[in-house]
């Protein structure tokens, strides 16, 4: 069994696929230091800068009635793991995305795990968009019912695929991500929605990474619009922890029961939920704020890719730049981190084979002019 182990190993350092954890010693706005070097970080999916606003966890303290119990919540929800600081949360979430009810998970792997295998069911059947997340993927396998992929963006695939197989299932779930973590790129929900209500399927929208991030509001791209579950994230754009999803009341009752991710799971520390809950209440203007600047960043690296003829599928603050080869891209990311920029390879198994990348996570808190002069060392 060992050598088995000792074999793959060795065959992902052959494939320039091995990982290592980095040794981060500290973070600040928009930097990070590894190894007692600082470097600009373009890894972080911390969009609004939050998670490093020192000023911002000490009006917290101050303001929290903290008691030693916030710090462990010592159980699961259904046993004595909940509290008022959890119903605050979902009452918030509910309202923001216009929702009957919310339920909290510990992450977002185990929001989209929980969520879809207890969903579908023998006689059930996904539909899911070829490049969802790992953790949507996951949920389909751990589902008694039957999935189908669909390729990326590819509706008329999956209309005729609808018109093939729908009524051969009980319940249907179309899933989706909004802004796509690997590429930026976004869905088009309308087209979706459309689908979704001629077939009578369920639309399930994964909205981690435009959370507080993408869209006219802090509820992400969706908004409004008809789709019966959504998922997101407190640990990206909202710069906390955890995760949760927001839909009818009868869906969420059915979760509280029937998702073992969220059943058996101890649940996260109250003082993790009160952060949230204090940013996304009484700090909701200072998001916003952040959120309009980062969409002024946004905007100007993509303006500036196209004044250097670099195309890109990006409609977001996540923006790929595709090398090809694991060796390529561990190479091209070295030189960057060389001359102080800290974009990781990210390589196969996160992405398809041949598509290895730099995959460039714009915030808050970066400079337009760094973003620059990673294309131009990209470029050289």
């Amino acid at each position: 069994m060992l050598g088995s182990i000792e074999e793959d190993l060795i065959t992902l350092k052959n494939n320039g696929q091995f990982r290592q954890i980095p040794d981060i010693e500290y973070k600040t706005d928009g930097k990070v230091i590894i190894d007692g070097i600082e470097y600009v970080n373009f890894a972080s999916n911390d969009y609004l800068g939050i998670s490093t606003k020192t000023c911002l966890m000490d009006e917290f303290l101050v303001k929290l009635d903290c008691k030693h119990e916030l710090f462990s919540s010592a159980s699961a929800r259904l046993l004595s793991g909940s509290s008022k600081e959890f119903k605050e949360l979902e009452a918030t979430l509910a309202a923001m995305f216009n929702k009957e009810a919310a339920l909290i998970f510990n992450t977002g792997y185990q929001c989209n795990l929980g969520v879809i295998s207890a969903l579908i069911k023998k006689g059930d059947v996904v539909f899911s968009d070829k490049l969802n997340h790992a953790s949507i993927i996951d949920g389909m396998r751990l589902a008694e019912g039957e999935f189908i992929r669909y390729r990326h963006f590819d509706y008329e695939q999956l209309e005729k695929i609808l018109q093939e197989k729908r009524n051969n299932y009980n319940k249907a779930l179309i899933v989706t991500e909004s802004v796509f973590s690997m590429d930026g790129d976004i869905v088009d929900l309308d087209r979706l929605i459309e689908l979704k209500n001629k077939y009578n399927c369920l639309l399930m929208v994964d909205e981690a990474h435009a959370f507080c991030a993408c869209g006219d509001t802090l509820a992400g791209i969706g908004y409004g619009k008809d789709i019966d579950i959504v998922t997101a994230t407190f640990g990206k754009a909202v710069g906390a922890f955890g995760a949760f999803c927001v839909s009818s009341r009868e869906i969420i009752d059915y979760l509280i029961n029937k998702a073992r991710s969220f059943i058996f799971s101890t649940s996260i520390p109250p003082i993790n939920i009160a952060w949230t809950n204090w940013l996304l209440t009484e700090k909701r203007g200072y998001l916003e704020e952040r959120k309009k600047l980062l969409e002024d960043i946004v905007y100007n690296a993509h303006r500036i890719m196209q004044l250097k003829g670099l195309e890109t599928v990006s409609k977001s603050q996540i923006i790929p730049v595709i090398t090809g080869t694991n060796k390529k891209t561990l190479e091209v990311s070295e030189k960057l981190k060389a001359q102080g920029y800290y974009i990781p390879a990210i390589r196969p198994p996160t992405v398809p084979e041949g598509t290895s990348r730099l995959r460039i996570s714009l915030t808050a808190d970066s400079k337009v002019e760094d973003f620059e002069k990673v294309l131009n060392i990209v470029k050289s």
